[in-house]
Formats: C-alpha cells, sequence, structure tokens
C-alpha cells in the first residue's frame, strides 16, 4: 500500500476499527466522504469483521450503489470470523433496508456457489430459481454475475430471508433452530452453508 501511495499520492479511507497500515483516515458509522465527486456515506456491518464498513452513495448515474465487502454477497453474505450471528444479522437488515434498486457490488464472485446454498435451503422459490438460470448463462459467457441488487438479493438469498416462513422452517429442519427466532435461524444457516457441498 506503501508504495502505491508514494507513487500516486492516494488517499487512502478505511475502516476505524480495523488493523490496517498507516496513513489513512479512519471511517465509522456516521461519516462521509467524496470521491469523484460522489458522496459516500459510512456504516458499521460488523459480522465477518468487527469492524467491517460499508460505503453507500445515494446517486451514481441515477442509481443508489453500495461497496459492502464481504458483509453481503449475491444469494450469501461472508463468513463470521470475527463477529456473531446477531451483529451480521443486523448488519445486513441495515444493508437489506438501503432501497430496492440499490447496486450492490461485493468484494467476490461466489453467486453459483451462494445459489446452490440458496436452493437447498428453499427449493420452491420461483425468483431464485430463475436468478440462478439467469448466473449460470452469464458465467457461461465469462461475464460476471455482479453488481446484483438489493431488490433481487431480498428475494433470493436466504440471509436476508431469515425471517420468511419457509426459510425458518428449513433451518429449523436442518438442525432444529427455532423457526420463531431470527437470529437462531440465521446462526443455523451460517453454520449450514459452511458445510455445504
Amino acid at each position: 500500500m506503501d508504495a502505491v501511495r508514494e507513487a500516486t499520492g492516494a488517499v487512502v479511507w478505511g475502516p476505524a476499527y480495523e488493523k490496517i497500515p498507516e496513513p489513512l483516515t479512519r471511517l465509522s458509522e456516521g461519516d462521509a466522504i467524496t470521491v469523484l465527486g460522489l458522496r459516500f456515506e459510512v456504516f458499521d456491518v460488523p459480522g465477518h469483521t468487527a469492524g467491517h464498513i460499508a460505503y453507500y452513495c445515494a446517486d451514481v448515474a441515477g442509481t443508489p450503489l453500495v461497496f459492502c465487502g464481504d458483509t453481503l454477497f449475491s444469494g450469501g453474505c461472508g463468513r463470521l470470523f470475527e463477529g456473531t450471528p446477531a451483529q451480521m444479522l443486523d448488519s445486513l437488515d441495515k444493508l437489506a433496508a438501503l432501497p430496492a434498486a440499490t447496486r450492490v457490488c461485493c468484494t467476490h464472485e461466489y453467486t453459483l456457489s451462494n445459489l446452490n446454498f440458496a436452493i437447498a435451503v428453499e427449493p420452491r422459490n420461483t425468483d431464485l430459481a430463475d436468478y440462478r438460470q439467469q448466473c449460470v448463462a452469464l458465467r457461461a459467457r465469462g461475464e460476471p454475475t455482479l453488481p446484483s441488487s438489493i431488490a433481487q438479493e431480498t428475494r433470493i438469498n436466504p440471509f436476508l430471508r431469515a425471517r420468511v416462513p419457509a426459510v425458518a422452517h428449513a433451518a429449523h429442519a436442518h438442525d432444529g433452530a427455532d423457526e420463531n427466532d431470527a437470529v437462531a435461524v440465521f446462526a443455523s444457516l451460517r453454520q449450514w452453508k459452511n458445510e455445504f457441498r
């Protein structure tokens, strides 16, 4: 990072509570930065790591956009390396509350593997089946499945659907999770995904 910073004069922004080499401007929820004339609000989204943050811009060429790192993936979410299921569910709820048109820019192209798991959880979800078919076609052409959108993710992503009866029932059937406890359902889904092949 030092070589890039020295060669370009780039300013580095990053999470307030993560171990990142100095110098950088540390950010947390409530902060905002302007990049290329675009204003990005910062959200704390712990779960994957304790200090994870996301950057949200309300208008990039007419559409909102969020850079969410490893918190939210298309059809999935990040592993819980430092956070708790309750923290991650709260973070995902925060992202799911963004406008439906928000483009979701995540860190990795894990979509097909995530969708295979999502179908195991919710096999009767026709939106999910249709989306998987679209994503298979994109990848077959060598094209990315990303970005996704908040609207799409709320229809197909089991980690955003922990309160949906079919998803809660699947978690209960898998390991006895309390269907009326969204955190327990989320924790069950995350553990199930960790072991899913």
